[in-house]
């Protein structure tokens, strides 16, 4: 492997190219302890050192500090770590390392998800916002029969008819028409949405 390019990423850190492809970044002085210069080969003894040596230990410390910062999926650790430049065989075992202690699991994270939201949102809703966030649909969707039910769909809806001061009892026809097409928009079914208007009492 031939150094391509060493391209300047901060005032200390540079993105090293070999053979015309980014492979890593390292540090000023990583640059001169493994003698890294435009033109020179890469040994394959080096490569393999600098991996598991530097970047590996740094990953698993980057991925631990991303998890205490704040829960993240899967997907969003993995999002991260690769803005790091870190390479994808690198990226991989520090998500395997983190979830070995359990600091990262998906299912964990969307049943906190929904706990921390479903009065307020819509099943559908949930289901959109988890998988924006990378948690596959198989996941998401065990953790949504986990805690919804008729009963939390009713609670979010009437949330929402508190929010825009709605009383379903002496509103006419018009304005119930726009909420219920208002509570559909956000994902709810229409026979929920029937049951809710017609039980609800003034507030």
């Amino acid at each position: 492997m031939t150094v391509t390019k060493i391209e300047p990423v901060t005032k200390t850190r540079f993105r090293i190219y070999l053979d015309e492809q980014s492979a890593f970044i390292l540090y000023k002085g990583e640059l001169s302890r493994y003698h890294i210069e435009v033109g020179e080969e890469l040994v394959q003894e080096v490569y393999e050192e600098i991996l598991k040596t530097v970047l590996l230990k740094r990953a698993k410390a980057r991925a631990l500090h991303l998890l205490n910062d704040m829960g993240r999926t899967e997907a969003q650790l993995r999002g991260k770590l690769e803005q790091g430049g870190y390479p994808a065989q690198i990226t991989e075992e520090a998500i395997a390392y983190v979830k070995s202690f359990g600091y990262l699991n998906d299912a964990k994270y969307a049943r906190c998800f929904i706990e921390g939201r479903k009065g307020k949102k819509s099943q559908r809703e949930l289901y959109a916002a988890l998988c924006r966030k990378g948690i596959d649909r198989e996941t998401a969707e065990q953790a949504l029969e986990e805690y919804y039910d008729g009963e939390d769909s009713r609670a979010a809806m009437e949330a929402l008819l508190r929010k825009k001061k709605f009383e379903p009892a002496v509103a006419d026809y018009f304005e119930r028409q726009k909420i219920a097409g208002y509570l559909m928009r956000k994902g709810f079914r229409y026979e929920e949405i029937r049951q809710v208007m017609e039980i609800s009492e003034p507030y």
